[in-house]
């Protein structure tokens, strides 16, 4: 069986075990059951936090080899070894890599606090508005 015959029947077997795991609803309840979703603020706030010290130590920790990788870089440039220039792309690469990363976290720790906050709110006015119009039908 050549590769290409044998990369197609390994996608068509992916592809049928994802489309029966989608079209497939377990009749039992429990983990991977037909439950409803549960979503605790206290998880939220837990994932948030999570998001939040994975920044942080991204920040700081994602840095650390920076200088003396530019410093080998051009230590290597100046010998004139072709890796100088390689281990340059390299760090250079690295470090938009790890931009996006840290982007990605600062945006999941602020999504997940604002939709906390949000979700706050709503309840506070919703307690609100039915407190009044409880109050007003004991009024009249």
């Amino acid at each position: 069986m050549s590769f290409d015959e044998e990369w197609s029947a390994a996608r068509t077997t992916a592809a049928a075990n994802v489309s029966m795991r989608l079209n497939h609803v377990p009749t039992e309840p429990g983990p991977g059951g037909g439950g409803d979703l549960e979503l605790n603020q206290d998880h939220i706030g837990e994932v948030g936090s999570e998001a939040y010290k994975l920044h942080t130590r991204l920040s700081t920790d994602g840095k650390h080899a920076a200088t003396a990788t530019a410093e080998a870089a051009g230590a290597l440039t100046r010998e004139n070894f072709a890796s100088g220039a390689a281990l340059l792309k390299v760090n250079t690469r690295w470090e938009s890599q790890l931009k996006t990363l840290i982007a990605a976290c600062a945006n999941i720790s602020n999504g997940l606090n604002y939709s906390l906050s949000s979700h706050n709110k709503e309840e506070q006015q919703l307690h609100a508005d039915f407190t009044s119009s409880k109050i007003d039908q004991l009024l009249k």
